[in-house]
This record gives structure tokens, sequence and C-alpha cells, in this order.
């Protein structure tokens, strides 16, 4: 790998644990609020809600500046969420826009990769920025459940600084406070990103429009490339495969909350744990799945996706930590196993259709509406007296069916474009064609 790599890992790695752990705060500060088991829910798609509506603009910006420069930007909007939390907006408002700076991120951060390295290397780069991504959860999680424990916030809350009035009083608080310096030291590794050569992709400006004007103009351009990935024949099944994956995964991370308060009786900071340790089988799977596969045989995966749906189902059944540990490792493995090459083959058919920014943002919008949709219907379906129990069995089911109708999908697409589907699988092949 080139040295610039493992100085996006540093990074990213960073700005990751500090998600994470801002995410453990924030329902630790609802709760000592009194708000609502909703509310909580509710932090889920309100973390999606920018990446949905500024999904037109994000990937052009991404792909018109350096990626380093806009992953700084982003950095310092997280920052300023947490800030606003610490002042006493509410944490559903104030972790919005931790959102919107992680949805103009993340354009740069998976679509500096195309530009960086070739076809061949896609997989192995995604496997460990998913697993390195995945150590991030996993200590962002326990990080962040560490902070707001009676010990740890003791003595930060011990602290007295002279002159100076932080107004930080409470466990939750202090713990956004820490963040706030993980992510200045994520900006810091933004800073030693090198340029990759790539050409930049400047915006399209009219200088007789107005600015708001200019960036509606973005929309169009946006549905179109949305419309392209749709329409690939092996782009459209791995979008459908991690818009799935990504919209039950990013609502199972509250989900495991709930249910090891409700089935074992954990507090947040235990259960953070657990969901820590889902995040260790993904780590596994995203590390195995970049050594054994390649990206032409990425469709393979898909039966894994149906396996993971019954698995999500049959948690109910568990009501012992020594038996929840294996089985949420194995389940997170197959999830791992499952996403790295369908999003390495993503990254590659969007780099050669539309360019690796605006590709990003395609995903990012169709994976972040996804959670959107559920995390509102899991939120709405909690205020009206849905148990966790309920929701994680219609969210297995979700998964298993839908995977199912996925896999039967690229099976017609081999019989009835088998020319096309050939041609791009031999492109694959080839990191001259990248």
């Amino acid at each position: 790998m080139k040295r610039g790599f493992y100085t996006i890992m540093s990074a990213q790695f960073f700005s990751s644990l500090a998600d994470n752990a801002i995410f453990v705060a924030a329902v630790e500060l609802l709760k000592s609020e009194g708000a609502p088991e909703w509310q909580r829910a509710a932090l889920v798609p309100m973390f999606a809600l920018f990446y949905v509506i500024l999904a037109p603009f994000v990937g052009a910006f991404a792909d018109a500046q350096p990626k380093g420069k806009v992953m700084f930007i982003s950095n310092a909007i997280k920052v300023l969420g947490c800030m606003l939390m610490l002042f006493g907006t509410h944490p559903l408002m104030a972790y919005a826009v931790v959102g919107l700076g992680a949805a103009a991120y993340s354009p740069a951060k998976y679509g500096i990769l195309t530009e960086l390295l070739p076809a061949s290397q896609l997989v192995k780069a995604n496997g460990w920025i998913e697993g390195l991504t995945i150590a991030s959860i996993i200590l962002g999680v326990l990080v962040g459940g560490q902070l707001v424990g009676h010990s740890v916030s003791g003595l930060l809350l011990s602290f007295d600084f002279p002159v100076f009035d932080t107004g930080v009083d409470t466990p939750p608080e202090a713990a956004i406070f820490v963040l706030i310096f993980v992510y200045a030291l994520a900006a810091w590794f933004n800073t030693r990103i090198p340029h990759t050569g790539v050409t930049m992709r400047p915006l399209r400006q009219n200088p007789e429009q107005s600015v708001l004007r200019n960036a509606l103009n973005l929309v169009p351009d946006f549905w179109n490339c949305n419309s392209r990935l749709w329409h690939d024949r092996l782009g459209q099944i791995s979008l459908a495969t991690t818009t799935l994956f990504w919209g039950v995964s990013g609502n199972l991370r509250y989900i495991v909350l709930a249910w090891s308060a409700a089935a074992l009786g954990y507090s947040t900071t235990q259960a953070s744990s657990l969901v820590g340790v889902v995040a260790i089988g993904t780590a596994v799977g995203a590390v195995v799945a970049s050594m054994r596969m390649r990206l032409e045989h990425a469709t393979r995966v898909m039966p894994l996706g149906i396996a993971m749906g019954v698995l999500v189902v049959l948690m109910n059944y568990i009501d012992n930590v020594w038996l929840a540990a294996p089985f949420l490792i194995l389940l997170g493995g197959l999830g791992g196993f499952l996403v790295v090459p369908m999003n390495a083959l993503l990254q590659h058919r969007g780099h050669n259709l539309m360019g690796a920014g605006r590709s990003i943002a395609v995903q990012n919008f169709n994976e972040q509406a996804c959670i959107l949709a559920l995390g509102a219907f899991y939120s709405l379906s909690t205020k009206f007296g849905l148990s966790a129990f309920g929701a994680i069995t219609a969210f297995g089911l979700v998964v298993a069916v839908a995977m199912w109708l996925i896999k039967r999908w690229h099976q017609r697409n081999c019989v009835q474009h088998a020319d096309e589907l050939h041609a791009l699988i031999t492109l694959a092949r080839n990191d001259q064609g990248h």
C-alpha cells in the first residue's frame, strides 16, 4: 500500500472512534434528561438525515477539492455538533450536526481509495479500512460507555479549571468534552494526507446565478448518477446489498443496546460492550474477506446475507451473556465478510461510471435513506409500544427476505444479460480498466 493509505487509516480511525463514542454519550445524555425511549431511538435516523438531504452536493464537493481538505472541514463540523450539545441545544438537533460532518466526510474517505489504489487492491484496502473502522467502533462504543460510567466520569468531573468555567456538570457532558479532542486529533491527521495527483472535477458555476441556484443545479447530475448505478448490472446488485446491510446494521447499534437492557438487564455502560462484540466479529469477517475474496467474485457472498437475517431473529431466544457473546461475534462476522467485497465492487463500478466522490455520495444516499426509513419505523414503533424483541424479529425477516430477492435478481441478470455481465466482470479483473 502507498504511504498515504496509512495516514488515511489513522484519520479514519480516530474520527470513527469519536463518532461511535458520541452516540453512546448522546444516548446517556437523553436518558439523564428524562427523554422518552423513542427519542433515544431517533438518534439513529437523525444522524442519517443530512446524508440523505445533502447527497446531491457532498459528492460533487469531494470531487472538486483535495480529499484531505474535505475530511478536515468535516471533522470541524463534528466538533461544532459536540459544542452545540454542550451548550444546551437539544441532543437530537446537535447530533444531526455531527451527522452533517459525517455526511461530508464519507465521499472523501472512500473516494480517495479509488484515486490512490488500482482495482486489484480495492478489496484489500476496503478490508483494512472496514476492519479498522470496526476496531474504532469497538473502542469507540467501549470508550463512550466508560466515559459515561461512574468511575471515569467521576474522575473527569473532579477536574476544576481555574478562572474558566467549562459548564460541564454531568457524566455525558464530560464524555462529549473529551471527544472534542479526539475529533481534533483526527483533523490533524487529515492535514497530513497527500495529494493523489488526480485532476479535480470543479463544480460547474454560472456567475450570473445565485449560490443557491448553482447548488440546485447539482441535483439533476446526482439523480443521473444514481440512475446509472441502479441500471448497471453489477452496480445495482452491490448497491442493493450494501444499502440493505447498512440500513439494518445502522439501527442494530441501538437495538442491541435496547435488547441488552430488556434481555440481560444491562446498563448503557454494560450494553455498550455487547455492541463492541458485534463489531469484533465484523472486523474478523472484513479482514478474512480482504484476504480470501477477489473483486470479480464479490456476488458469491449474497447467501451470507440471508443467513445473517435468520441469526438476527434467533437473538430473541438468547438470555445468557455467555451464549450471546459468541453468537454476536458470528453475526458480525457474516456481515463483515458480506459487505467488504460488495463495497469494493460498488466503488469500482462507481469510479468507472461517474467518479469516486459522486459514486460514494450515491451509495451514502441509498444506505442512509434506508437507515433513516428503518430508524424512523423503529422509533415510531417504540413510541407506540413495540418491544425490542419485536423490532429484532422484524429486522431479521426484512434482511433474510430482501437478500433472497436480491440474489434472485442477480440470477436473472446472469441469464438475461450474460454478455454484459461477462464484460463487466472482465473489467473488474483488469487494473487498467479501473
